[in-house]
């Protein structure tokens, strides 16, 4: 397919996941990213997993269709050439602080009137933020799990979500900069994307209109039916119905229909309304509950599959790629690639479908003399000077 975004230059300094998400996001759509390094690499370089060779599995994922250039950033020729580099594409995203200096706004829209920089910071007033710090403040480690401890997830949801936004935002100011011929600072707080979420799906004004706060619930579904089960086979699943045709759907898949309509009588709730199945919830568990422990999972499947009912095995990473038809090159989303330092492995393009194929990781600094060429004009001579000076990988 046409790469949609073919022609777009992209300059990308950043570590970690939000901002590499965000240029992912842009080359998987056919961007020509450039990721700029310090020598070495930054400080997600070897971040875990590893592969055996040492290679990260998590910067190689998170970088995958990038252009790789490395330099000495903490020397004055290094930063000449990244800001050169930024310049001539016209557009940083970046989550790196830089309020001042070679980095700033203010200096690099100096060489470049309609520079457009996309920056993530951890709070609104440029204060500092993880995932894990943002995420146990706005409430869903406490609304998590069963008791009074918070239960944390691996999930680096607000980190995810961010780069997202980031690659909206950038592609929002390209246009804006298309029609007025202006750039422009635009801001994101990881923090303020957490908060916005959180609003967005009523948690704030439940607490502000209703006086109430969000109790922990473990594996229930709030203000529906749905919950866990477990199988013959010691495995669980989960269940849910959101609508009257999925509820319906349930009873006839189960054979349980008739037991489950005299719930709601007993309990005298209505049934047909997602409130009554959720005040009703324990009552509805305990009828299915059995119908699943007298069920393996091959077996709940079969009944399932194709019904109408909204279910699903929970699978750990290693069940999902060894078991699971979706997590495989049979899903358009998937083909294998070579990564070097990796082997040849799964990798996803983008979930925009149809897509381009995957590309691999660069190596660290692979794409530096050919970016500094064709990006700068820089001759080969300079460019080897600058690798005799240090400011430059060395060569293999």
């Amino acid at each position: 397919m046409d790469a949609p975004l073919e022609g777009l230059r992209v300059v990308e300094v950043s570590a970690f996941v939000a901002a590499p998400i965000g240029g992912m996001t842009l080359a998987q759509l056919g961007a020509e990213v450039i990721r700029i390094d310090p020598l070495g690499g930054n400080i997600d370089i070897g971040r875990w997993p590893l592969a055996p060779s040492g290679t990260s599995l998590y910067w190689t994922g998170l970088n995958k269709g990038k252009r790789s250039v490395a330099l000495a950033l903490d020397r004055p020729e290094g930063r000449e050439i990244a800001a050169s580099l930024i310049a001539e594409a016209g557009i940083l995203l970046t989550n790196l602080p830089a309020a001042e200096g070679w980095m700033s706004y203010a200096s690099l829209s100096a060489r470049r009137r309609d520079l457009i920089m996309l920056r993530l910071t951890g709070t609104h007033d440029g204060g500092n933020a993880i995932d894990y710090t943002v995420n146990a403040a706005v409430g869903f480690p406490v609304a998590t799990g069963e008791g009074e401890r918070p239960v944390n997830h691996v999930l680096p949801a607000w980190d995810v979500a961010a780069g997202l936004y980031l690659a909206t935002g950038l592609l929002a100011a390209e246009r804006r900069r298309n029609r007025t011929g202006e750039g422009g600072e635009v801001t994101l707080a990881l923090q303020d994307v957490a908060l916005a979420t959180v609003a967005n799906l009523g948690y704030v004004a439940e607490v502000q209109v209703n006086g109430t706060v969000r109790p922990p619930l473990g594996n229930w579904l709030y203000g529906a039916f749905g919950r866990d089960f477990a199988t013959k086979n010691g495995r669980r699943v989960m269940l849910a119905a959101i609508s009257n045709r999925q509820w319906r759907a349930i009873g006839k898949a189960t054979g349980l229909a008739e037991k489950l309509a005299l719930v709601g009588q007993a309990m005298e709730v209505d049934l047909g309304d997602e409130g009554g199945r959720y005040a009703a919830r324990e009552a509805i568990a305990a009828v299915l509950a059995p119908w699943f422990a007298a069920r393996t999972l091959a077996e709940v499947r079969a009944a399932l599959d194709g019904s109408g009912v909204l279910w699903g095995p929970y699978q750990d990473f290693g069940q999902m790629v060894r078991e699971d038809p979706r997590c495989s090159a049979a899903n358009p989303l998937f083909a294998e690639i070579e990564q070097q330092g990796v082997g040849r492995v799964l990798a996803p393009s983008s979930p925009l479908q149809p897509a381009i194929p995957p590309r691999p990781a660069p190596r660290l600094g692979a794409d530096t003399d050919a970016v500094l060429a064709e990006v700068l004009g820089l001759p080969q001579a300079r460019v080897a000077s600058y690798r005799e000076a240090g400011i430059l990988p060395r060569a293999d």
